[in-house]
């Protein structure tokens, strides 16, 4: 997937494929490209995220910009999404220690369980997302929840990213377990600690990332607010 994704970013840079131009179909790019569709469409996403390309239904994928600039997750800058999480999640998990049900424990430990065991990303990355709206829940107030929800396809975007183009998977499976054992002392502040801790390794990854996707062009920094 990193090679396609070099190809496909380098050719846009290089200005293979304008501003505005149309990329080949998933079909021709495949043949082209020697490989399987999945993988291409893995490097599309990763070039819709850093803002190279965009996906209009019906029509195809279209470059829009020739260099990389912020990260985007859906309808949310890389930047915008870490701080509201840091807003939002990290007071959630100190609420859900204290409100926690036992029937949330549960739940939660058997959705770690799952995705400790599972090998497919798509599928991990979809309980990902549950496992904080499942945090949101437990904190007992319905408008974390539905912030959360709201923000659920950008998360699941960045995760995605991460695990695509850093391997974070276990790195974060951990991190969700020692949220998890706080909720279970119930004690607020070792939460807090542990979400915030979850979302410094997710902020410095991505700025890893993206530091080593504008290397070619010279441009420094990382997300916004970072």
């Amino acid at each position: 997937m990193e090679a396609v994704l070099g190809h496909l970013r380098g050719a846009i840079e290089r200005g293979d494929y304008a501003v505005g131009d149309k990329l080949p179909s998933e079909a021709e790019l495949c043949r082209t490209l020697e490989v399987s569709r999945p993988v291409l469409r893995e490097a599309l996403r990763a070039l819709q995220t850093m803002g190279l390309t965009a996906s209009r239904t019906g029509k195809g994928t279209f470059v829009v910009a020739g260099a990389v600039e912020e990260p985007t997750f859906g309808d949310y800058a890389a930047g915008d999404l870490l701080e509201v999480r840091r807003h939002v999640e990290i007071p959630v998990a100190g609420y859900a220690a204290r409100r926690r049900t036992t029937e949330d424990l549960a739940h939660l430990r058997h959705l770690l369980d799952r995705m400790e065991r599972e090998t497919d990303t798509t599928a991990w990355v979809a309980m990902d997302t549950l496992f904080h709206l499942t945090v949101a829940e437990a904190a007992q107030n319905p408008v974390f929840r539905r912030v959360i929800e709201e923000l659920r396809d950008a998360l699941a975007r960045q995760s995605a990213f991460l695990d695509e183009l850093a391997g974070r998977r276990e790195q974060s499976n951990r991190e969700h377990r020692t949220i998890v054992e706080a909720l279970a002392d119930g004690s607020a502040y070792d939460a807090e600690q542990a979400m915030a801790h979850h979302i410094d390794r997710v902020e410095n990854t991505l700025s890893v990332i993206v530091r080593r996707m504008r290397a070619d062009t010279g441009a420094e920094g990382g997300p916004r607010r970072a």
